[in-house]
C-alpha cells in the first residue's frame, strides 16, 4: 500500500480527506508485484497482515495475506483480518494541520466511540426491522455496515497505539464495545506491562529500527517484546514496513533478543504469535499437517545478520532457492 520509490501515486494508505472510513478495504490498495512481496519472499517471509495507516481514527479494514503471487485476490489468507483504528499523535497532527477535526486526543476517541455507537443503533433497528414486518428498515449505511462484523466480535479491531496512555485508551474503548481487540506497536508497553496483562491485550510490538522520530516513540526501545513475553503476553514483533523495510523482520528479532528476549520467544514471535493474534494460526505460522506447508530453511542461525534462507515454502511449493542448495545439503 506504499510502494517502493514512489510518492504520491504508490501511497494509498490513508484516506486523509474523512477521519472515519470503516469501509475502505486493504485489499482494493494491494500492488502484489511492488519490490517489497519479493523482498519478504527472499528473507523468507511468506505472510503479512497489511492495510490502512494511522492518519484516520478509523482507517478500514486490513487483509491478511501470502507474498508469493501476482493477483491479490488470489493471495488472501483473511479479509477482512482486521479493522484498524489509531490514537495518538497521527490522527492529531494530519487533521489539525487541516484545521479540521480531530486535532486532539479527546476528538480522535469520541469519533470512534461515536461511530461505533452509530454502528450499534444501526444494527438494533436493523434487527427490529427484521424481526417486525411492520418496522421500516434504516437507510444503507456504509461504514455502519463495515464495523457491524467488529461489534459482533466476529473481526479484530486493531489500535494504533505508542504511548502508554493511549494503550489504556484502546482498552477503555475496546471494554466498552466489547471489541475483540490488538494493540499495535504498543511502544510505551514495558512501561505498563502489568496492566497489559490484566487487561488481556495482545501486542504486535514494533517497529524498533528506526529512529524516534516523533514525541510518542521517546521510550522506544526493543526491550519491549522480551518484557511483555516474560509477563505471558501474546506479543509478536512487527516492521510496519516501510518504516522498516520487510526484510529485516529477523533482525528486529536478534535485537529483541540482544536486549533480552529469551530465543524462543523471539522466534514465536515473528512465526507461530502473530498467526495467532491475527487469527489465521489455522494456516500458517507452523508447520503442522493440514496447514499451508508455509517454512524456511536456512544453513545458520536465522536471527543471525548473516542468515539467508536457502529455501522458502509457500503453499508447498518452492519459490526461492539459494544456488546450490540441494534438499539434501
Amino acid at each position: 500500500m506504499w510502494e517502493d520509490a514512489l510518492t504520491f501515486e504508490g501511497d494509498d494508505g490513508n484516506e486523509e480527506t474523512d477521519p472515519v472510513t470503516p469501509q475502505l478495504r486493504a485489499i482494493d490498495a494491494v500492488n502484489p508485484t511492488d519490490r517489497c512481496f519479493s523482498d519478504a519472499v527472499s528473507a523468507g517471509v511468506t505472510a503479512v497482515v497489511t492495510g490502512p495507516g494511522s492518519a484516520n481514527p478509523i482507517g478500514g479494514q486490513m487483509i491478511a495475506m501470502k507474498t508469493y503471487g501476482t493477483c491479490v485476490d488470489e493471495m488472501v489468507l483473511k479479509a477482512p483480518v482486521a479493522v484498524k483504528m489509531a490514537l495518538g499523535e497521527n490522527p492529531k497532527t494530519v487533521y489539525h494541520g487541516k484545521d479540521e477535526a480531530p486535532s486532539t486526543r479527546m476528538a480522535t476517541a469520541a469519533m470512534i466511540r461515536g461511530a461505533l455507537c452509530k454502528a450499534r443503533r444501526y444494527q438494533k433497528d436493523c434487527l427490529r426491522a427484521e424481526k417486525d414486518p411492520d418496522a421500516d428498515p434504516p437507510e444503507f449505511d456504509f461504514k455502519s455496515e463495515a464495523l457491524l462484523p467488529a461489534l459482533a466480535g466476529k473481526t479484530e479491531v486493531h489500535f494504533h497505539a505508542h504511548r502508554a496512555d493511549d494503550i489504556y485508551t484502546a482498552i477503555r474503548i475496546a471494554k466498552e464495545f466489547r471489541l475483540d481487540y490488538v494493540i499495535i506497536h504498543g511502544t510505551e508497553g514495558h512501561l505498563i506491562a502489568d496492566g497489559l496483562k490484566r487487561a488481556g491485550a495482545r501486542v504486535l510490538s514494533g517497529p524498533f529500527l528506526s529512529d524516534r522520530g516523533k514525541p510518542e516513540l521517546k521510550n522506544m526501545t526493543p526491550a519491549c517484546p522480551g518484557i511483555l513475553a516474560k509477563k505471558g503476553i501474546l506479543t509478536a514483533i512487527i516492521t510496519d514496513h516501510p518504516v522498516t523495510p520487510i526484510q529485516y523482520l529477523p533482525v528486529c528479532a536478534a535485537l529483541a533478543v540482544r536486549e533480552g528476549m529469551e530465543y524462543g520467544d523471539a522466534l514465536r514471535a515473528i512465526t507461530f504469535n502473530p498467526a495467532k493474534i491475527c487469527g489465521i494460526d489455522s494456516r500458517v505460522g507452523s508447520i503442522e499437517a493440514g496447514k499451508d506447508a508455509d517454512l524456511t530453511v536456512f544453513r545458520c542461525d536465522p536471527l543471525s545478520l548473516s542468515a539467508k534462507p536457502s529455501l522458502v515454502i509457500a503453499g508447498g511449493k518452492i519459490v526461492r532457492r539459494a544456488e546450490g542448495f540441494h534438499a539434501g545439503d
